[in-house]
């Protein structure tokens, strides 16, 4: 992104990411829960993608470090960040993020929502609820961070975020759509928020190449470590089109998380 000369106020764009982000949570419910269709793509999704036993061990601990403790210690991170820099509102705003996002992510996987009987199962389990914790990790990170580390942030959380929805779906723990529907709860909390808070945005340069760097960071690393297409070279389009998709929505959860974030 470029410095632009405008003080443009974040709220209009966080309401409308709000609008956004909750149309694509609606959709994957309606598609890959509520549709026999869907379902049967998404499971099929999931299968594209393995690992050997080095690469599941390496994977699952990295899904081991994905906890309530972690949750806790960005909280605290965050809020000595908004504190050393004078602004005790925005380590509350961050605090929300994660409260809200996660508490948010169980009680629709839990309560609301159910997987209706199509043959491939009735355990829901949409949104991913470590791809949630990661993911509004950032959002929050991205609330408090000052702009000239926003493009690290970005950097750092497109990777950690990458990694964790991928190797959920790679361990078999979660499908493609519980990923994507854990990054648009985290993005509306995200720009709920930031509406809430609003302030003068100034576009910091390198955010964007940050965040689609360290998205396709993370991917690199999967495939580094042997994550393979399930049927060799036969299911190698299908794969890196699940893979693909799954990166490319990080890339834009992380962007659009950095665009509503208020600067002063």
């Amino acid at each position: 992104m470029s410095m632009t000369a405008s003080r443009r106020d974040t709220a209009p764009a966080a309401v409308a990411t709000v609008l956004v982000a909750g149309a694509l949570a609606a959709l994957l419910v309606r598609v890959a829960l509520r549709s026999g269709q869907g379902q049967d793509w998404d499971d099929s999704a999931m299968r594209t993608v393995v690992a050997g036993r080095d690469a599941q061990l390496t994977l699952l601990s990295v899904l081991g470090y994905v906890s309530i403790g972690a949750i806790l210690a960005v909280a605290v991170g965050c809020a000595v960040v908004a504190l050393m820099r004078g602004r005790p509102r925005i380590g509350a705003a961050a605090a929300a993020v994660l409260l809200g996002a996660n508490l948010t992510t169980q009680v629709l996987k839990e309560t609301v929502l159910d997987r209706p009987d199509f043959g491939l199962g009735t355990l829901n389990s949409l949104p991913s609820g470590h791809t949630t914790v990661v993911a509004s990790a950032v959002g929050a990170a991205l609330l408090v961070a000052p702009g000239v580390l926003r493009p690290l942030v970005a950097l750092a959380g497109g990777f950690a975020t990458t990694l964790t929805g991928a190797s959920t779906i790679v361990a078999g723990w979660h499908r493609p759509a519980d990923v994507m529907a854990a990054l648009a709860v985290s993005l509306i909390w995200t720009a709920l928020v930031a509406a809430v808070i609003h302030g003068p945005r100034h576009p910091v340069r390198g955010t964007f190449i940050a965040a689609v760097a360290g998205c396709v960071g993370g991917l690199a690393f999967l495939v580094a470590v042997g994550v393979r297409p399930a049927y060799g070279w036969v299911g190698f389009t299908q794969a890196s089109l699940v893979l693909g998709t799954v990166t490319a929505v990080t890339a834009a959860f992380v962007v659009a998380a950095a665009a509503v974030s208020p600067s002063e």
